[in-house]
């Protein structure tokens, strides 16, 4: 049976599956990672995160808007000096 575990880190907690689980349950990846990441664990080792596209569109966006940001606080240091 497929096991997918609560996973405690520094702020929030995570889903976690082994690969095997993963391959053998997959459907029940995709469901679980519609809600919410789920890490995904080889050998004991955290190797992937499968989220929901919204989740990915967000913080693709985030990271954008992040990098557009230092591009203009560095253009006015630059202004400045």
């Amino acid at each position: 049976m497929a096991k997918i575990v609560q996973m405690a880190h520094s702020v929030s907690a995570m889903k976690s599956m082994s690969a095997k689980n993963a391959k053998n349950a997959f459907g029940l990846l995709l469901d679980t990672a519609r809600a919410e990441p789920v890490t995904i664990e080889k050998h004991g080792r955290r190797v992937v995160v499968v989220l929901s596209v919204e989740e990915y569109q967000r913080l693709r966006k985030h990271r954008v808007k992040a990098v557009r940001d230092a591009g203009n606080i560095a253009a006015r240091k630059k202004e400045r000096a």
